[in-house]
């Protein structure tokens, strides 16, 4: 597929949508399918998710299968709202969770191709009240901003903070800034693998302070306006709202809460960087086709994206995770190893995953609002994703 570079960033703003793109957009709320092999192996994958859907009885999940910038397939399964009879469909939209982190990595990544920051900047150049964090270990060197995002900086996952997680959307800088003093360093840092919530907080707030422009706008008007993607937001508006699903929480218990997913619509205190990104299956298709580079508005650079797509973390140089991603190899059915790049996300009322495998291109997102039932998200999108694979080789 042709690549078109992506203009400058004077002429990006007012930049029309690719065709691509738009035929993506266009193509993927009109009803579709999958022919041939891929067909067979997605129509066992839907009867599997109904059933299990059915089983539930609480909401709904919408699954797509892509290729580049393609969508194979899309189907909603259940209710997006049960008490109004509104369906699960490919136009739902769910709240993605930490799916965000993955988000923020690639702004950062589009940031440090500006020059506008630096992956191996210390954290402290942008945000100098990141020295402030609690109980650093001795001789420690400062924490860098590609070790905030593959969560090697060695914090701890939650600031130790009461309410550092509620709080309007308006005010998660607040949060973050007083989050710092209350998080301090589980391990050196460099030295390991540790998932921080926090620490994509701090890595958000530390590129907005580097742009000088909010968080929340570089990314709309960075990756989601030019991509195309006019279903994903932070702040819901009236004409998205009514495609929002309704979100259920639900425990081991049994019970079914839809107030806490509710008032969390209202904002969760810092948690944007790290959790507070709205989608559909569909632009979770086409931020994955861009992060393999297979859209016509070519949002990275070949070797930024190599970066983003490589091991960071120290345990193991083909498993673990990336920048903003988590990647691990898979053994093929009849031979060959391929490597699968995804992240997946779940907040009260909530679940979305995403997986794609660079070189073919073939990828799987998935959306539910309730968190807990038969299918595991993460397990089904691998599965399909492996499925496919081996169907077509």
């Amino acid at each position: 597929m042709p690549v078109h570079r992506r203009p400058s960033r004077a002429r990006a703003a007012s930049r029309p949508y690719p065709p691509t793109i738009f035929f993506l957009l266009v193509f993927f709320f009109l009803p579709f399918a999958a022919t041939g092999q891929d067909a067979n192996v997605i129509d066992a994958f839907s009867r599997q998710i109904a059933a299990d859907v059915e089983a539930d009885g609480i909401g709904g999940i919408t699954a797509a299968v892509f290729k580049g910038d393609q969508v194979l397939w899309a189907q909603g399964f259940g209710w997006a709202d049960p008490a109004n009879r509104v369906p699960a469909g490919v136009r739902t939209i769910y709240r993605t969770g930490s799916i965000s982190k993955s988000v923020t990595a690639i702004l950062m990544a589009d940031l440090v191709e500006e020059g506008t920051v630096a992956l191996d900047d210390a954290v402290v150049d942008h945000l100098p009240e990141a020295a402030g964090f609690g109980d650093p270990p001795a001789g420690m060197e400062p924490i860098t901003l590609r070790q905030l995002a593959s969560h090697t900086a060695g914090l701890i996952r939650e600031p130790e903070l009461e309410g550092a997680a509620a709080g309007p959307i308006e005010d998660w800088g607040y949060k973050i800034l007083a989050s710092i003093p209350h998080t301090r360093f589980y391990t050196m840092p460099g030295t390991q693998y540790q998932y921080s919530n926090i620490g994509y907080g701090v890595l958000g707030y530390a590129l907005q302070r580097a742009a000088g422009t909010s968080f929340m706008d570089l990314v709309e008007d960075r990756l989601f306006e030019p991509l195309g993607m006019r279903s994903s937001t932070f702040i819901v508006g009236p004409d998205l709202w009514r495609r929002v699903a309704v979100g259920f929480a639900n425990g081991a218990d049994g019970e079914v809460n839809a107030d806490f997913p509710a008032l969390e619509h209202e904002g969760r205190g810092y948690k944007v960087p790290n959790g507070g990104v709205y989608a559909t299956v569909g632009d979770l298709a086409t931020f994955g086709a861009a992060v393999m580079g297979m859209t016509e508005y070519e949002l990275l650079e070949p070797a930024t994206r190599r970066d983003v797509m490589t091991v960071q973390t120290p345990e193991d140089p083909d498993s673990g995770y990336g920048l903003g991603f988590s990647i691990r190899p898979v053994a093929l059915e009849g031979g060959g190893e391929v490597r699968f790049v995804g992240h997946g996300g779940s907040v009260a009322g909530y679940n979305m995953y995403l997986v794609f495998e660079p070189e073919s291109g073939y990828g799987v997102a998935l959306g539910r609002n309730y968190n807990r039932g038969a299918t595991s998200l993460g397990e089904a999108g691998n599965g399909l994703l492996q499925a496919l694979l081996e169907a077509d080789s």
